[in-house]
């Protein structure tokens, strides 16, 4: 998977104006009670133990990186990105906090929102794909365009929106960490819900791999197995090139089988060839 791109980057991409997004340069202070929640937000689940943690941290340093808002009526604020630091500084009981006001579309608030969840890794699986989804349905971006905003690649992002045709076992088992994002995978190989949860369950008290659990959904799909890959080359093999080409000063590839073989002697021009055919005659 790609290396994360700083949140900055992404916000700066989207929002007009955007160097003081991520610094406190600029920030403004607004009543706490006047920002919404972001309607797009892709986050659902927040773990209550963490947001005591951070409200603690803002009760001692306050918040360091303004929350993002977006202008709405009668002076209040919409919240484009921030809501786990908006929800710590209510525990917190702070009446004010720090804002960078910018605008933003309805698509710009599921991107934005989707950004900064991705780029902090906050977002489970099934949230990821569900925002993918919104912005596939509702905004037609296709799965190329959307890679290149939350920089990740364009085939983890298809397979990301995949995990939405899991059943709602397999769906539920990997929000809440049961089953990781390979095990949902290699579920959807089988074409039934019931088949899913059945093998699901399998998954879960035998504590399966996620390569058992592919090898597990072939052999209940009727697949055969993939076929094993060629051994090596013996180490014999390898020190024979290697000596041969010590002694001859060319490339040398000797491939061995049960009856026999071949041995290639390698050239690049013809005075090379003129000095190997010295040496070998």
């Amino acid at each position: 998977m790609p290396a994360r791109s700083g949140l900055g980057k992404g916000l700066d991409a989207l929002i007009p104006g955007g160097s003081g997004a991520v610094s406190g340069a600029g920030a403004a202070q607004v009543p706490i009670d006047a920002i919404s929640h972001n309607p797009r937000q892709p986050r659902q689940s927040f773990k209550e133990n963490e947001l005591q943690e951070l409200a603690a941290s803002i009760r001692e340093h306050g918040i360091i990186q303004p929350l993002i808002v977006a202008p709405a009526m009668g002076g209040t604020y919409t919240l484009i990105a921030g809501e786990r630091r908006l929800q710590a500084a209510r525990r917190a009981g702070l009446s004010r906090v720090p804002v960078v006001i910018r605008s933003a579309s309805d698509q710009q608030l599921i991107e934005l929102a989707l950004i900064e969840n991705v780029q902090r890794a906050d977002l489970n699986p099934i949230e990821e794909a569900q925002a993918f989804q919104h912005l596939v349905k509702e905004f037609n971006l296709s799965h190329d365009a959307i890679a290149a905003r939350v920089s990740k690649s364009r085939v983890a992002v298809t397979n990301t929106l995949r995990l939405l045709d899991a059943s709602a076992a397999v769906k539920q088992a990997l929000v809440d960490g049961k089953i990781s994002e390979g095990h949902a995978r290699a579920l959807l190989t089988l074409s039934s819900a019931k088949a899913q949860e059945i093998v699901l369950q399998r998954v879960i008290n035998l504590d399966l791999s996620v390569r058992q659990t592919e090898l597990l959904a072939r052999k209940l799909s009727g697949k055969k197995p993939a076929p094993k890959k060629r051994p090596r080359r013996s180490a014999d093999a390898a020190d024979i090139e290697k000596r041969l080409r010590a002694s001859l000063g060319t490339k040398v590839t000797l491939k061995h089988g049960k009856k026999g073989g071949t041995l290639t002697l390698y050239y690049y021009s013809n005075e090379e060839l003129d000095a190997l055919l010295e040496r070998l005659l």
